[in-house]
């Protein structure tokens, strides 16, 4: 469970990045953070691993305040996989970079081991063990971030901009990793300008517009055709598949399979009421 609380962060100077925040996240909960650049999200964000400080406010990860807590001890609760991989990568080898993490939290060699062979398989590098990371392209370097997260097992994930840079394959591999994280229970939390990314895989979704948060809901209740001023407010426009729906007269069907069950049920919401997939 995190609870955020009346969160302000100051940056030197006065640049007010994130003003006055409260926010619950339950355990295994799936939430996606949008808004444009600027808004706050990877401010929000980096208070949940120690990595940024409250200027005012709170952070609690399961009860505990998480300012009370060293960033190597939030480092096994929370893995953040940043949306520029070459700040985060430096190791040697793509097996060395995945192993880190578990390696500093002091796991046994046999089960560090397992989690490396298990992430890099996930994100597709399994082949890749001995390879430089920065012989492999930028897509693939975000890849091997995340697969750098997900090999610490953390209970919650956050993930900045991880359809970033990857083409279709990518985009459905990272669709992929957030199912299952997400069938294990674990509490996903993500930032991303893809709304169809957003709308297809969190069943939450949270706008961010300067420092402040101005919509939270479901993607069917944030994409419905009378939230899109707010989104539109914040640089955003919703997924096409709530578009044609609105123009369909279809009700809200943020994701491509809601779509398609409202124009088979052929009424508005379609069966599934415009919500899941």
């Amino acid at each position: 469970m995190i609870e955020i609380e009346e969160l302000v962060h100051v940056y030197s100077g006065e640049t007010r990045a994130v003003n006055g925040v409260s926010l619950s996240i339950g355990a295994g909960e799936a939430i996606a953070v949008v808004g444009q650049n600027g808004s706050g999200k990877s401010t929000l964000v980096r208070h949940l691993n120690g990595l940024l400080r409250p200027t005012e406010g709170r952070v609690a990860i399961d009860g505990l305040d998480a300012a009370g807590r060293r960033v190597a001890q939030l480092a096994g609760i929370v893995g953040l996989a940043f949306q520029d991989p070459d700040r985060q990568i430096f190791a040697g080898s793509v097996r060395a970079e995945a192993a880190f993490g578990p390696r500093n939290l002091g796991w046994r060699r046999d089960a560090v081991d397992a989690a490396v062979a298990e992430a890099l398989t996930a994100v597709g590098l399994a082949g890749e063990a001995e390879t430089n990371p920065y012989d492999l392209g930028y897509s693939r370097r975000k890849l091997l971030a995340l697969a750098s997260v997900l090999a610490m097992r953390t209970a919650v994930v956050v993930l900045d901009e991880p359809t970033t840079g990857q083409d279709a394959r990518g985009v459905a591999r990272v669709e992929a990793i957030v199912r299952s994280l997400r069938e294990a229970g674990r509490t996903v939390i993500a930032i991303s300008h893809d709304m169809r990314f957003v709308a297809e895989s969190f069943e939450r979704v949270v706008v961010m517009r300067l420092g402040r948060i101005v919509a939270d809901g479901s993607p069917a209740e944030v994409f419905a055709e009378p939230g899109w001023p707010v989104l539109r407010s914040t640089n955003l426009e919703p997924p096409l598949a709530a578009v044609v729906g609105a123009r369909l007269s279809l009700g809200s069907t943020p994701t491509e399979a809601s779509l398609v069950a409202a124009l088979v049920a052929g009424q508005p919401g379609g069966r599934r009421g415009g919500g899941g997939r």
